[in-house]
């Protein structure tokens, strides 16, 4: 009885971790349909968690840093198989240990939530690589085990992780008015100054509407994030075949986020671009087919 106790338990915080997955990051839910269903739980796994810790810093409550703390704690222990309390780390620590998902990665994770605690502003890409490179990097370099790789894993892993800040300067160019909101600015400032722009003129636009300088640095860094895909993009010929469709239809439902900015004349500031429900589909029915190929090529 007890093994079934605790396979209960455990499909339960799969369960739950699939659910923040389907609710929170929507674009990235879809793209994960396209994995065989063995894999999927994994995905939900790592991002249910990487939520968690985002709506500590984003959501605070009277003592964020003393939360991420517990939450670090709690990690700790789940690793080591102790009880957590919280079924999303009860998933994710299943993940780590079943897919070989490198432990030091998640520190790496954390280190980059507590700077939103305190950090407000970043001078320039070299200080915004530091916080992308755990917010982000890190999370295509944990995915890595669960897609598989057809070639040396240390081959591939640059390129998932440049993959994975590309997702994250496009998801800091869609919020730059909340993230404003916030207090905080992850748009390098030497960058933003280079079009006549600050954080008070960023501030005067979230009221007003951008202006001409305001729009041209938006896109700038749309660009920006344009060519960190083309660098990436060499890595999903790396991945297991049964993995290519996932990874390529979730870059083309990110990069289409860059079109929804340019479509609004790079105004992020009043308004906050989505990909229409038409145009997600269209993306992700070629990835269906594909899909479908590399699994009956694998049953052949």
């Amino acid at each position: 009885m007890g093994g079934v106790r605790a396979l209960t338990t455990l499909d339960a915080a799969y369960a739950g971790s699939r659910a923040i997955n389907a609710h929170h990051g929507r674009t990235y839910y879809l793209a994960t349909r396209l994995l065989p269903p063995a894999r999927r739980p994994a995905v939900h796994a790592l991002y249910g968690f990487a939520r968690v810790a985002d709506e500590i810093v984003d959501n605070p409550g009277v003592d964020p840093a003393g939360d991420l703390l517990a939450l670090e704690h709690a990690l700790k222990a789940a690793f080591d198989g102790g009880a957590t309390g919280q079924p999303v780390l009860l998933a994710l620590a299943d993940t780590v240990r079943r897919w070989g998902i490198d432990q030091d990665l998640f520190g790496a994770f954390l280190n980059s939530m507590r700077m939103d605690l305190t950090v407000t502003d970043y001078a320039n890409l070299d200080e915004l690589a530091e916080y992308t490179h755990g917010s982000a990097g890190v999370i295509g370099l944990m995915l890595l085990p669960v897609l598989g790789t057809v070639s040396p894993r240390a081959e591939a892993a640059p390129y998932a992780a440049a993959l994975g800040e590309a997702f994250q300067l496009t998801n800091f160019l869609r919020d730059v008015g909340e993230d404003l909101d916030r207090g905080r600015v992850y748009l390098p400032a030497d960058h933003l100054a280079a079009f006549g722009v600050d954080r008070e003129r960023l501030t005067w636009a979230r009221t007003h509407g951008p202006d001409r300088p305001v729009r041209r640095a938006v896109a700038h860094f749309a660009a920006l994030a344009r060519a960190i895909y083309r660098s990436a993009a060499p890595g999903i010929a790396l991945l297991d075949p049964i993995s290519r469709p996932c990874v390529a239809t979730a870059t083309q439902l990110y990069r289409a986020i860059l079109d929804e900015i340019a479509k609004a004349d790079h105004d992020v500031l009043t308004r906050r671009a989505i990909v229409p429900a038409g145009r997600k589909a269209a993306i992700a029915l070629p990835g269906v087919a594909k899909c479908a190929l590399a699994r009956l090529t694998r049953a052949s």
